[in-house]
């Protein structure tokens, strides 16, 4: 492709503005970004006050280990070294732990990969473990069957102030001369045009036509209601609230390590709003509709709002680690959605039909750390010089979405131990609807 070819990219949420920042400094300045909702979206998985970075690995096979160690490594180099995202990056560690055997056993084979740095990771087996590795008063549950590892900050463990991130790659981006269009009219894509089979760009809610040389479909959760992935792609949801912090707290919890049950949740602090953000951990929800081919889909719907059981849920892990916190109101709430691709590997390249389009999804919920790095690969792949084995792994693939089980837990803990779906909630914390996603 020349610089000066016509490239629009769906969807400016993580991938898409990373996306957009990597075709920029390669020098495409006819770069232009489609988002019904100013940037960043209020329904982007991204748009959270933080969110974990950490190697870890679902690997069963030594080509997805090679993939998950370059990705790492691209990634920290980002969060690390490039002025966009440095600021948000904080190296403070990560406490892991699981409440069975199974989890502890799960965790290990994740956690421990190959590339870890010597003496980065020690082991957890009491309370007092847990409870030496942040400040007095961080922690005082009683741990009960808790066991982990806490791996240093060296290692490239933490977390990301993810909002700030968007909003810093976003500024660059218009700096570069990237052009977005935004609005529930202008900015919203309701389909592919074709012509001569083969994608000639998008039509948005207004009715009106954008052709483009390359359009790159990176709209998250709601691909699969823009083009049929024929199934490689599963929206979820899962649940994050904020508990409010005194100044005496913030101090607290300020400079701790990020602790993550794989069965239970997992905290992060939020210093510049004084608040703790905390995530119940389970498979997560899907919203299962039939379309009017009477195929069955998970739709996205945006509330902020969590199911009362994901409340509870969230309460019990608090009682186990921070009770004097479990009853605290929650100052916020939402569900934030994803993509799951059957093997969790990512679904990005081009269409093998529709070569003008360029897959970037199926983030499979651990997309966000790799905001720095993760438009290097997509535009390597637009390009035509992506790794291959990377290229092998991420390609269209719908053979891998046959027989493919909806319930299955994909590598997840927590909850009943498998996927729930929002049909059967039984009640929401507030009780109605802030955004529908269609």
């Amino acid at each position: 492709m020349e610089k000066n070819s016509s490239i629009l990219i769906v969807g400016g949420g993580t991938w898409g503005l990373s996306s957009a920042l990597h075709l920029a400094r390669r020098g495409y300045n006819n770069v232009t970004i489609f988002d019904p909702y100013p940037i960043p979206s209020p329904i982007s998985a991204g748009n959270d006050v933080n969110k974990i970075v950490d190697h870890a690995t679902q690997s069963t096979t030594s080509d997805e280990s090679y993939i998950g160690s370059k990705l790492f490594h691209a990634t920290i180099s980002g969060w690390r070294e490039d002025p966009v995202f440095k600021p948000f990056y904080h190296e403070t560690g990560t406490i892991f732990a699981a409440s069975s055997a199974e989890g502890e056993a799960g965790l290990k084979r994740r956690e421990m990969t190959d590339d870890a740095e010597p003496g980065a990771i020690t082991r957890l087996n009491t309370p007092e473990d847990f409870k030496r590795l942040m400040k007095p008063g961080a922690l005082t549950g009683d741990f009960p069957g808790w066991r982990g590892w806490h791996k240093k900050g060296t290692a490239g463990s933490g977390f990301v102030n993810a909002k700030n991130s968007m909003i810093s790659a976003a500024a660059e981006v218009k700096r570069l001369g990237v052009k977005f269009v935004t609005g529930a009219e202008d900015g919203q894509v309701v389909q592919l045009t074709y012509s001569n089979s083969n994608v000639t760009g998008i039509k948005t809610k207004n009715g009106l036509e954008h052709h483009a040389d390359c359009t790159i479909l990176s709209a998250g959760a709601m691909t699969d209601q823009i083009f049929d992935t024929e199934g490689q792609l599963l929206p979820k949801c899962w649940t994050l609230m904020h508990i409010k912090l005194t100044d005496a707290e913030v101090e607290i919890y300020r400079d701790n390590p990020v602790m993550y049950n794989t069965e239970r949740g997992f905290f992060i602090p939020d210093l510049e709003s004084k608040e703790l953000k905390i995530c119940n951990e389970f498979p997560g929800y899907t919203n299962f509709s039939t379309d009017s081919s009477g195929r069955i889909r998970s739709v996205p719907v945006a509330r902020q709002e969590i199911p009362i059981e994901a409340e509870e849920r969230a309460r019990a892990y608090l009682r186990e680690c921070m009770p004097h916190l479990a009853e605290r109101p929650f100052s916020f709430a939402r569900i934030c959605w994803c993509a799951d691709t059957p093997d969790r590997s990512f679904l990005i390249g081009r269409h093998p039909t529709y070569t003008n389009l360029l897959l970037a999804s199926g983030d499979s919920g651990r997309s966000f750390m790799h905001i720095p790095s993760i438009g290097g690969f997509i535009v390597d792949s637009m390009e035509g010089i992506i790794d291959p084995i990377m290229a092998n792994a991420w390609r269209w693939r719908p053979e891998t979405a046959i027989g493919r089980d909806l319930a299955a837990p994909q590598g997840r803990a927590g909850g009943t131990g498998k996927p729930e779906d929002l049909r059967d909630v039984k009640g929401w914390t507030d009780g109605k609807i802030t955004h529908a996603l269609l």
